[in-house]
C-alpha cells in the first residue's frame, strides 16, 4: 500500500507510504490517497485526522520518474486529467471533511506535497522540515490548490515569492510568515502531534465542522473555480518546451536551461 490508514481511538492517521521515493505521487498513490480520504470523511467514529509521511519526507511532490499520466492526443502528459480525477477530489475532500484535519509535516513538503499540507486545517512541522512550491523549477505552475492556500495564509507578497523563485521555506521561517501553525523540535514532534490529536478527538466535532464551513465560505469561496483554472493553466505548461527541459534536467540531475517557450 502506498497510503496506509491507522486508527487509535477516534484519531485516524493517514500515512503517505512511499518512503523510498520520499512519498512522491504516482497514479497508484493518488488513487489510494483519494480512497482513504473519502473513507475517513465518511466514518462517523473518526473525530480527528492527521496526515503525515513515512520515512524522512512528508511528500516530495509528483514522481517525475513515474507520474502515471495519460497522454493527450498531441502526445503531452495529460496533467489536467490527473488533477481533476485524482488530485482535486483529495484536496476538496480534506477541505469539506466534517472534522479537523492536521498535517504533521515531518520532512520536505514540495510541489503537490506542499499543496496537500496547506489544504489541511492546521499545519504542524518538525524543525527540520521545509515547504517548497517546486513547480517553477520544472516549468510548471502551482496546482493542487496551492494558488488558493498560500495567498490565503500569507498574502500575495509571500505567495508570488514562493511560486516564482521556487526556494525552500524552512519550517521556522514558514511559522514566522504565518504559513503554518506550529513548529516543534524533531525529537519532540511525534509526542506533540499525538497530544494535539488527542485534544481534537475529544473536542466538539460538530463545532469544528461548523467552523470549517464558515471559513471555507469566507476564505476559500471560489476554490472550485480556482482549481479548474489551475488545471487549465497547468495543461498549457505541460505542453511547453520549458516543461520538457525542466523534467529532462531533473532526471539528468543538472540545471535546467529554459528558453521561455
Amino acid at each position: 500500500m502506498t497510503v496506509t490508514l491507522q486508527r487509535r481511538g477516534a484519531v485516524a492517521t493517514i500515512e503517505l507510504n512511499r518512503p523510498d521515493a520520499m512519498n512522491a505521487w504516482n497514479r497508484e498513490f493518488g488513487e489510494e490517497l483519494r480512497t482513504v480520504v473519502e473513507r475517513t470523511a465518511a466514518d462517523p467514529d473518526v473525530r480527528a485526522v492527521v496526515i503525515t509521511g513515512a520515512g524522512r519526507a512528508f511528500s516530495a511532490g509528483a514522481d517525475l520518474k513515474d507520474p502515471g499520466f495519460s497522454l493527450t492526443p498531441e502526445g503531452h502528459p495529460d496533467v489536467r486529467q490527473a488533477l481533476t480525477e485524482r488530485y482535486h477530489p483529495i484536496i476538496t475532500g480534506i477541505r469539506e471533511m466534517p472534522k479537523p484535519v492536521i498535517a504533521a509535516v515531518n520532512g520536505p513538503a514540495a510541489g503537490i506535497g506542499c499543496s496537500l499540507a496547506l489544504s489541511c486545517d492546521l499545519v504542524l512541522a518538525a524543525d527540520s522540515a521545509y515547504f517548497l512550491l517546486a513547480f517553477v523549477n520544472i516549468g510548471l505552475v502551482p496546482d493542487g490548490g496551492s494558488s488558493v492556500f498560500v495567498p490565503a495564509r500569507v498574502g500575495f507578497t509571500r505567495a508570488i515569492e514562493m511560486a516564482t523563485l521556487g526556494e525552500r521555506v524552512p519550517a521556522p521561517q514558514a511559522l514566522d510568515w504565518g504559513l503554518i501553525n506550529r513548529v516543534h523540535p524533531d525529537d519532540a514532534f511525534p509526542a506533540e502531534v499525538e497530544a494535539l490529536m488527542d485534544r481534537l478527538a475529544a473536542g466538539p466535532t460538530a463545532s469544528y465542522a461548523g467552523t470549517k464551513r464558515q471559513l471555507n465560505a469566507r476564505v476559500y469561496a471560489g476554490m472550485e473555480e480556482q482549481l479548474e483554472l489551475e488545471a487549465r493553466v497547468q495543461e498549457e505548461m505541460a505542453a511547453s518546451d520549458d516543461f520538457l527541459e525542466g523534467v529532462t534536467a531533473f532526471v539528468e540531475k543538472r540545471q535546467a536551461r529554459f528558453g521561455g517557450r
